[in-house]
């Protein structure tokens, strides 16, 4: 894209710095961090592996920092990918990176629970974190509330700025620049960054928007993605 133009058919999901406090597993200790933390808040789909960044119990700023191998599972344990519909995956739902967790009686994933309980069942087998993942202290990137956007920088390059209608009452009035990309930021798909919602399902998910883009008036190089998705 080297041209402004309108893009029509677009995706809109949010993410934010997750907070651990919404988290119900056991403190473990993790890669990179000090201290321990809620597993589930470090492994899970709606954890710092999928968001990105996060807010410690403490109040500090945490960040995976490498994301490591073997992708995502689903309840069931099973494999699954991104597609390039946005909240679509090729065998369902992601519920855990593939690692970190126990597999039940049924070969499901599990895992324990600050009370002692288990989330699924009994965990008998553990399989152990993603080779090579690995967490950090402070944000991953300089992004601001309402104001960045991540994008698939094979369409949209990172620098550009995006108007989106849809958020025109927000603190940028509508005005976003890319400076982020995700492992499912793909095509025609964008994620706003915002602050935590007062709740886990908080946050928007809107189909066949229109946005206006500029691209950068020099090049930016890609850099690869943190994220494996947004909500």
């Amino acid at each position: 894209m080297a041209q402004p133009r309108w893009l029509s058919g677009v995706e809109i999901t949010e993410y934010f710095p997750v907070p651990e406090r919404w988290f119900v597993g056991r403190r473990v200790r993790a890669p990179g961090l000090p201290g321990l933390h809620r597993i589930d808040w470090l492994y899970s789909a709606r954890g710092l592996s999928m968001e990105g960044d996060g807010i410690g119990l403490d109040g500090r700023r945490y960040h995976i920092d490498v994301l490591g191998s073997g992708g995502w599972v689903n309840a069931r344990g099973r494999q699954t990918r991104p597609t390039q519909r946005a909240g679509r995956w090729s065998n369902g739902r992601p519920f855990w990176r593939a690692g970190g967790f126990w597999r039940n009686a049924n070969r499901h994933p599990t895992f324990p629970l600050a009370d002692g309980s288990w989330s699924d069942g009994n965990g008998i087998h553990f399989v152990p974190p993603p080779k090579g993942i690995s967490f950090a202290s402070g944000p991953s990137r300089p992004l601001r509330f309402w104001k960045s956007v991540a994008v698939d920088p094979d369409l949209i390059p990172l620098g550009s700025r995006i108007y989106i209608p849809a958020y025109r009452d927000t603190r940028g009035r509508g005005w976003f620049r890319a400076e982020d990309v995700g492992g499912a930021i793909i095509g025609r798909h964008l994620d706003v960054f915002r602050p935590p919602p007062p709740t886990p399902d908080g946050g928007q998910f809107l189909r066949d928007q229109r946005v206006y883009v500029i691209p950068p008036r020099t090049g930016h190089r890609r850099r690869p993605g943190l994220r494996a998705s947004g909500r």
